[in-house]
């Protein structure tokens, strides 16, 4: 079996993350903040570690403005619903993911106005198609830092920089970035920058978060949800401090156990090491599917301009009919179709029937890519003979 299928969610993960979320159920099982006992304390330190490692991955200065929640979508939604008011304008790429479009739309419907920045046929970006866009009441301007469908990277500090100029607050989506590619929060001027645990961070699902700059004004960013956080409990109103503020309820604490220990291996490796990795074999990859006739491949099809993310469609075959070949003929496991974002696929053209996707990970190797290729070629060759 060849697993493909990182960009949903990275496999395998390193085995200290199984080890640590079983240390965790075996030794520890307790409730931070909410006790004063020895348990309760180590649990607490397992939520500070984890808060503390994507913290130095990302280059936030305050660990504490780590604030976790499930995935990269609830901390969209967090944003997102937070910060926005109706007769507010945002600004959004026409590559991004459900997790931004529907949360806008919902927000529309309610008096939010929303403009959606057409990107290239290759899914980049022009910043100054971005400024054009920017109205006196706009707010936020929101972008994925790289496609789930392209592997595209957006050019998010030149956003962030230009939003920085224009006083308004940058959010990003680094749901695909976050552990293989580097990021600065602040060499990149991202005020608010949503991650989740299960993709480059090699953590479980159920895991991530947002990071909230010290630009965001936390008066005005509400809380997603409402309730205990083990803190203040005399009065019934949330705590106005982070990261209690925006951490109502019992945390999952044997996720951020795996978590913690995902994103050190991340950083034992290197995010740079990472990327290099990635990037010789996504060239390889694009070189042996670029050689195969009856094969288009999507996006800027250079490996310093996008992540370990490829699509591509064969000739005369849908998309779903290859994923279907790919798996059970040759035991590639990968994702077909429009991957949760149909504006991106407008976009490139490909909507309504989507595209293969193949998505390398740190775990992935060169022979990996040559079976890959040897299974995509097969079934072109199939195809052309009918």
């Amino acid at each position: 079996m060849l697993y493909l299928d990182n960009a949903a969610t990275s496999w395998p993960k390193p085995p200290e993350v199984a080890a640590a979320m079983t240390a965790f159920l075996n030794d520890v099982g307790a409730n931070p903040g909410r006790a004063g006992h020895r348990r309760a304390m180590d649990a607490a330190r397992i939520v500070a570690d984890a808060r503390e490692a994507i913290a130095q991955l990302v280059g936030a200065s305050d660990p504490l403005r780590v604030v976790f929640g499930a995935n990269a979508t609830e901390a969209l939604n967090l944003a997102l619903t937070g910060l926005l008011r109706p007769g507010d304008h945002v600004v959004c790429s026409s590559m991004e993911h459900n997790a931004v479009m529907r949360p806008l739309r919902a927000l529309e419907a309610d008096g939010v106005q929303v403009s959606v920045v057409p990107c290239s046929p290759t899914g980049s970006l022009d910043p100054s198609d971005v400024e054009d866009a920017l109205r006196p009441n706009t707010r936020i301007v929101v972008v994925t830092h790289a496609s789930n469908v392209t592997g595209t990277i957006l050019p998010i500090a030149d956003l962030g920089w230009l939003a920085r100029r224009r006083g308004l607050l940058l959010l990003v989506d680094a749901a695909q970035t976050a552990g293989c590619v580097p990021i600065d929060v602040a060499e990149d001027a991202v005020d608010l920058l949503a991650f989740t645990g299960h993709k480059g961070l090699l953590g479980p699902m159920g895991t991530g978060g947002l990071v909230i700059g010290e630009r965001v004004d936390l008066g005005a960013l509400r809380p997603l949800k409402y309730g205990g956080t083990g803190s203040r409990s005399a009065t019934e109103y949330m705590p106005e401090f982070l990261p209690d503020r925006y951490e109502a309820g019992t945390p999952n604490v044997v996720g951020l156990a795996g978590l913690a220990a995902g994103v050190s291996w991340v950083l034992a490796r290197g995010v740079l090491e990472i990327r290099r990795h990635e990037m010789a074999l996504t060239a390889q990859l694009l070189a042996g599917l670029g050689g195969i006739e009856a094969v288009s491949i999507q996006g800027p099809r250079d490996a310093e301009r996008q992540t370990a993310t490829v699509s591509f469609t064969i000739a005369g075959c849908e998309p779903s009919e290859v994923g279907q070949l790919l798996d059970e003929e040759y035991g590639v496991l990968c994702r077909v179709g429009l991957h949760c974002a149909p504006a991106a696929h407008r976009t490139l053209g490909t909507f309504p029937a989507g595209t293969v996707r193949f998505a390398l990970g740190a775990f992935s190797t060169a022979a990996d890519v040559d079976e890959a290729v040897r299974a995509v070629a097969g079934i072109a060759q199939a195809a052309g003979s009918l």
